[in-house]
């Protein structure tokens, strides 16, 4: 591939940096280029390097290729095009893997444990790659929901010059048959959350087998990442606006002959970092935080976010809470119409401007963005902006203007009560209400809630508590993406309410509260609910209250601690550890 590819209007790194006079292999070269390190070269060598290449600069290019999950799929092709790319910039690219596990297959199973604790395990194993290989620089190629903030840690802790390359996002599926019940015809879009909504639809008897299988046979049309504003898109859309990955790297499909050219050009810009010096924590700033926080709360991305950006905070030593992004979205409005609350997909946002436009039009019409803020390019996002095309509100409804929004404050909301006396994380976009006064139905195991929804126990008024799910808990915070896909799917997305101390996908949709801490599993109030007590959410006021008697609360908590401390869902292994480590959600669910 051509060295002047373009990538939409990005300058070249070429034209703003020269490493002729600049050492590029400091870190390598101590291996490298020291007599006394004759083992190590000994061992380069072995492996296909040749002198010359012992004077070069390398990149430990993290792969977080995996064949069993489409986000992943292609990211091992995204890694030799990045090699490709370092060898034509005379940087020396050398590959390795780490884990992965797929949110999407995981959900609703004991594998979903694994999710969140994966993680912190990227870091661990890219941390770990990066500082004992001494790699002079890492380029990233992350896709799925915790590859982006695994991969944003490490770099906040290794510090090395790094760039994150984004796997991209999937297509949209094309339903074959008309599902005329549910308002769906032959060729209209479906997507993963679809997938998971036809339970619902089927268990109620609102469409039948073969349109079930429609759904799921089509949702996922090849490689890429879950395609709407869910946890993936809304973290790549975190690292471009944090200043880690290039321009347009969070809105180009898996699948877009860019990508490619993306993965080309990142040694370019990598051998200016190197050449500058400029490294993850010159990048990671409290302007640049609250960069991502105003994005994500535009663009109506995943309360994942919440959990993420702290953990990646802390990282970098960058003081951040929960109550900052309150403080943000009371000033921020929610302008993108995408899914799963809304009706497009993020290929649908890349085609008219991507995450650029949408950073450039707050730029120059709002003060919700701070455009001194370094990037990955070594130019400040503010110059990285210049040259991109403005959002036209004339030819597009994907982005809202600013004097219509879809909702005026953004969609994240902390609330505290008697129910989460530290704090929980609700997604209300505007369209479920404000408000719910429901009865509690309480579940310890996801598995009992399905046979109650098909049971019909699940109604209008019902306020569905799942607990013991949080990070000590479930263990690993699980994600209760069945349980809002099954409730939507039976038309009770607007009659009933669902709080957890476990986490939601950025696909679930509805008056959905998650992050409730304390967790049930250290004794917070969530533990000692039962069914039919009465439950209050206000979004306006951002109250969460347990509406019984304080001697009824008591009286509860006597009865919990009379049963003793619950025991441990596994005593040995990663998950054993896990829960010895982890902080509560509300600081990020950190683990070192």
């Amino acid at each position: 591939m051509s060295t002047e590819v373009e990538i939409h209007a990005l300058k070249k790194s070429s034209d703003v940096a020269s490493s002729d006079d600049v050492k590029l292999n400091k870190i390598s070269s101590l291996l490298t280029e020291d007599k006394a390190r004759g083992g190590a070269q000994a061992m380069l060598y072995a492996v296909g390097l040749t002198e010359e290449d012992m004077h070069k600069a390398q990149i430990g290019i993290a792969s977080l290729w995996w064949e069993g999950n489409p986000c992943n799929v292609h990211l091992l092709d995204l890694a030799k095009k990045v090699k490709e790319g370092c060898e034509g910039e005379g940087l020396l690219g050398l590959t390795f893997n780490t884990i992965g596990v797929s949110d999407g297959m995981t959900m609703g199973t004991e594998g979903m444990s694994y999710s969140l604790p994966s993680r912190d395990i990227i870091a661990d194993s890219i941390e770990t790659v990066v500082m004992a290989q001494h790699y002079d620089g890492n380029i990233c190629i992350p896709s799925c929901d915790k590859n982006m903030p695994g991969c944003a840690i490490a770099a906040a802790r290794h510090n090395r010059p790094t760039i994150m390359i984004y796997g991209g996002t999937i297509q949209a599926g094309r339903r074959h048959l008309d599902c005329p019940s549910m308002g769906f015809k032959k060729g209209d879009t479906v997507n993963i959350a679809d997938a998971f909504e036809s339970w619902g639809a089927y268990t109620t008897s609102k469409i039948s087998e073969e349109e079930r299988m429609d759904v799921v046979r089509h949702a996922c049309p090849g490689a890429g990442s879950c395609g709407g504003m869910y946890t993936a898109n809304t973290m790549s859309s975190c690292l471009e606006a944090l200043g880690l990955s290039l321009p347009y790297s969070s809105s180009i499909s898996a699948t877009d002959p860019a990508k490619l050219q993306e993965c080309y050009r990142a040694a370019s810009y990598m051998k200016n970092l190197l050449a500058k010096d400029i490294k993850p924590r010159d990048i990671l700033s409290r302007k640049s935080f609250d960069n991502a926080i105003a994005l994500t709360c535009i663009l109506g991305g995943s309360t994942n976010a919440v959990l993420h950006l702290l953990a990646i905070a802390r990282a970098a030593d960058i003081p951040l809470t929960v109550d900052d992004f309150q403080a943000i979205a009371d000033r921020t409005p929610y302008l993108a119409d995408l899914r799963p609350s809304g009706k497009y997909m993020m290929e649908d946002l890349n085609k008219v401007g991507g995450v650029p436009a949408v950073l450039k039009y707050l730029l120059k019409n709002t003060n919700l963005i701070h455009g001194d803020t370094l990037t990955v390019t070594g130019k400040t996002l503010a110059e990285n902006l210049q040259d991109v095309p403005e959002l036209d509100f004339q030819s597009q409804d994907v982005v809202r203007p600013l004097d219509d929004p879809i909702k005026s404050t953004g969609h994240i909301c902390i609330l505290r009560g008697s129910l989460a006396p530290d704090s929980a994380v609700a997604k209300i976009t505007g369209k479920e209400g404000l408000r719910f006064e429901g009865s509690a139905k309480c579940f310890d195991v996801e598995a009992d809630f399905y046979k109650s929804l098909k049971a019909g126990e699940i109604t209008a008024g019902t306020v569905v508590i799942f607990r013991y799910q949080g990070p000590k808990g479930g263990p690993g915070m699980p994600e209760m993406l069945g349980p809002t896909g099954a409730i939507m799917g039976a038309g009770l997305g607007d009659k009933t309410c669902l709080i957890t101390d476990g986490r939601f996908s950025g696909a679930s949709r509805g008056f959905i509260i998650g992050h409730v801490t304390p967790e049930a599993q250290l004794g917070g109030p969530i533990a000692l609910v039962e069914d039919g007590d009465k439950i209050l959410v206000d979004a306006q006021t951002r109250k969460i209250e347990w509406l019984v008697d304080d001697a009824t609360k008591e009286a509860r908590r006597d009865k919990w601690r009379q049963m003793g401390e619950r025991p441990l869902k596994v005593k040995r292994g990663v998950l054993f550890r896990y829960i010895r480590d982890v902080a509560p959600a509300n600081v990020g669910a950190y683990c070192d």
